[in-house]
């Protein structure tokens, strides 16, 4: 039998996804980028899937067996982590997006992101550590002053030095403006930071010499509430002028999280007694600078479900690929030799639906990372705000439904094992013990799907959403008039009328005052919002398959299976995530005549 831990970089369906999905060949050309090319970003990522293979993958299974350990305030990550993250650092890796001004290599975040898969997918515990230091620079370079930009982005942008979050107390979880950790004027410009923080992901390491802890804070004369949250930049050890390190700041791991997932990633009760922190951006102003690092944390996490996605899809194939059990109905009798399981059509179906929701997911990610590229560096005003408000819109469809999508691959991969997947010998219980905190951290599920209902809808007076579901019409008329694929065109329809209808009845109750409607469709209508988009990004893909097979060119195999993918995704799982509208249509009324006795005793 094959080695169930093994993983393969998906390079080529990265590189489809990016090309004739996301279309990040728009990127060709612009002065930005004038280095890019999707040749370019093929030769980056094969070195990035050999490295990936090569020296992450092999340490996932050991560090989900060994864990990080906290001794006398010391954290030690688990066997292979430190050496590993330190050639990561060596070849370059972490400043591929970053501004060339600090060290950077100023390529695109759609490039980038496509990166961050491999690296969560061949070790999620270990990539998790760089994919937190992207959210400190992009605070840093949004808000951060010349003096901080210059002493920590290029030690941040190598790698040398990892950067942290410090958000959720414990009692201040999804509700950041209940945080109680205390920030004082030092009077000499600094400031004394004193609070405790929990899930701190990478709080404390062995892997770099100094961590860049970013904290939410209170002033003693805040109002109350978001309105009265200052961040601030706390180091683990404080910096001198000639930027080497100084003094260690008062800040301590006080516990690591126990958890169900992710061991290899120390997870660390955070305590600051009175450290040394210094203000990002303006007093009080605090959440301008959070949600910087925390939507390109979001789009970081949707990529996870991705990575998580990908890795749990092949190791169910290639298990049953293998393994034989059963014959065909009818056939029990006839036949001496049991089937490889994949030849049942249940199996069957649970590959494919794996197989499509992680490609749709891929997809939406990059779309959004794309978004991104255009939103900051198109050269047409009108066209990165057009571009801003597509990132706004898709983001939290790429965090939730991407991570949503992770987890319930994760859970099919198990089920494809059977009872082998319920032990850990074959390491598919780990995928999904591992996916389950996707939906949880960097703004729950639920609260995108509030996000998107309440915010997103409305961007551009609608404007955002409108132009996405035009692209939507126009692949809908592609389909029509493609002979292979024109009887996806009905299915394809039905959804996105439904998907339009319940867009305008949950914007119409926001309007009337009705926000208890709204919010009681939020989260079918998000999931539905993503297999739409979803959809789109496949049927593109498979109208781009379906042309270069035309022409007699490119892999049959390859981009035969694209098209199969989307056809199971179109035809088998859109149709029922269309038949949610009906969930968002029914309103509040149940969820609130729901007294706590109808809920259940307690």
């Amino acid at each position: 039998m094959a080695d169930l831990h093994s993983w393969h970089a998906p390079v080529r369906d990265l590189l489809f996804a990016m090309e004739h999905m996301a279309g990040a060949g728009t990127l060709e050309g612009l002065p930005a980028f004038a280095d890019f090319s999707m040749a370019f970003a093929a030769s980056v990522l094969e070195e990035g899937g050999k490295f990936a293979s090569g020296v992450l993958a092999p340490l996932n299974r050991n560090g989900d067996r060994h864990g990080a350990q906290l001794e006398n305030g010391v954290v030690t990550t688990a066997p292979g982590f430190r050496e590993a993250y330190g050639q990561f650092v060596h070849a370059g890796w972490n400043s591929i997006a970053a501004d060339p001004a600090h060290g950077g290599q100023g390529q695109p975040l759609v490039l980038a992101l496509a990166l961050q898969e491999l690296w969560q997918s061949a070790c999620m515990s270990l990539g998790l550590c760089p994919l937190l230091t992207q959210g400190a620079i992009e605070a840093l370079s949004a808000h951060g002053t010349p003096a901080q930009k210059a002493t920590y982005l290029p030690k941040l942008i190598t790698g040398e030095w990892t950067g942290t979050m410090n958000l959720t107390e414990p009692e201040a979880g999804s509700d950041v403006g209940a945080l109680k950790t205390r920030a004082a004027r030092a009077g000499d410009g600094t400031y004394r930071i004193t609070g405790t923080k929990i899930f701190i992901t990478w709080g404390e390491h062995d892997c770099a010499e100094n961590i860049v802890h970013l904290v939410l804070a209170r002033l003693p004369d805040a109002p109350p509430g978001t309105r009265g949250i200052s961040l601030f930049l706390v180091p683990k050890f404080l910096v001198n002028e000639d930027g080497a390190l100084g003094a260690r700041n008062r800040l301590s791991a006080a516990s690591l999280e126990h958890k169900l997932g992710i061991h290899g990633s120390p997870t660390c009760v955070m305590q600051f007694e009175e450290a040394t922190g210094f203000l990002i951006g303006q007093e009080n102003r605090g959440m301008a600078c959070m949600f910087t690092m925390m939507n390109a944390a979001r789009l970081n996490v949707g990529m996870q479900g991705v990575a998580i996605g990908e890795r749990s899809l092949q190791q169910a194939l290639a298990y049953a690929m293998e393994r034989r059990q059963g014959k065909p109905f009818g056939l029990q009798h006839e036949m001496r030799e049991m089937l490889p399981i994949v030849q049942h059509p249940d199996v069957r179906r649970m590959i494919l639906t794996m197989r499509s929701r992680t490609e749709a997911s891929r997809a939406i990610c990059l779309a959004t990372a794309l978004a991104m590229d255009l939103a900051r560096h198109h050269p047409d005003a009108a066209e990165r705000g057009r571009q801003r408000a597509r990132e706004e819109l898709l983001t939290p469809i790429a965090k939730a439904w991407s991570t949503d999508g992770g987890f319930a691959t994760a859970s099919l991969g198990v089920q494809v094992h059977g009872g082998m997947g319920f032990v850990e010998e074959t390491g598919a219980a780990q995928h999904l013990r591992d996916a389950r905190i996707l939906p949880i951290y960097e703004g729950t599920n639920g609260i995108q799907a509030i996000d998107l209902v309440t915010r997103k809808l409305a961007l551009a007076d609608g404007g955002a959403l409108s132009q996405l579901m035009d692209e939507m019409k126009e692949t809908a008329q592609q389909l029509g008039r493609t002979q292979a694929l024109k009887q996806w065109q009905a299915p394809f329809a039905a959804a996105l009328d439904g998907f339009a209808a319940s867009a305008r009845f949950l914007t119409e109750k926001l309007k009337e005052g009705h926000p208890g409607d709204a919010l009681a469709g939020a989260t079918p209508f998000l999931d539905l919002a993503g297999h739409m988009v979803g959809a789109h990004f496949l049927a593109r893909g498979a109208l781009a398959a379906e042309s270069i097979l035309s022409a007699g060119t490119g892999n049959q195999a390859f981009l035969s299976a694209k098209i199969v993918s989307a056809e199971f995704f179109i035809t088998q799982l859109l149709p029922v995530a269309a038949a949610q509208a009906s969930a968002i249509f029914s309103g509040a009324d149940v969820l609130f005549r729901a007294t706590p006795d109808a809920l259940g005793p307690i």
